[in-house]
């Protein structure tokens, strides 16, 4: 299986809702989990590239401010809490994951 697919599975155990880069028409069901691509990081030795680990934003979106799904995806391994925030009546919870 894919790397990202793998990661996929890995979030719709955490709740049943997962989006990946969903498009801004899209109407989404809370809570839910939303990540994207952010960034790739490299490793050199020789002047060729010896890895690559790819960094995404997971975010955690959800009504219930004392929810715990942001604590699930913090327990994953290579995880890091990022920031919270408020829009929309809903709370945001974002989350740095190596994968």
């Amino acid at each position: 299986m894919a790397p990202r697919l793998e990661l996929q599975t890995l979030l719709e155990s955490i709740t049943e809702n997962v989006y990946f880069q969903p498009p801004s028409n899209l109407r989404m069901v809370y809570p839910c989990i939303v990540y994207q691509l952010e960034t790739v990081r490299s490793e050199y030795a020789d002047n060729r590239p010896l890895w690559h680990t790819k960094r995404y934003q997971v975010t955690v979106i959800d009504r219930n401010p004392d929810t715990e799904l942001p604590d699930k995806v913090v327990e994953l391994p290579m995880s890091e809490f990022s920031r919270a925030f408020m829009a929309d009546d809903l709370n945001h919870y974002v989350i740095n994951l190596f994968f």
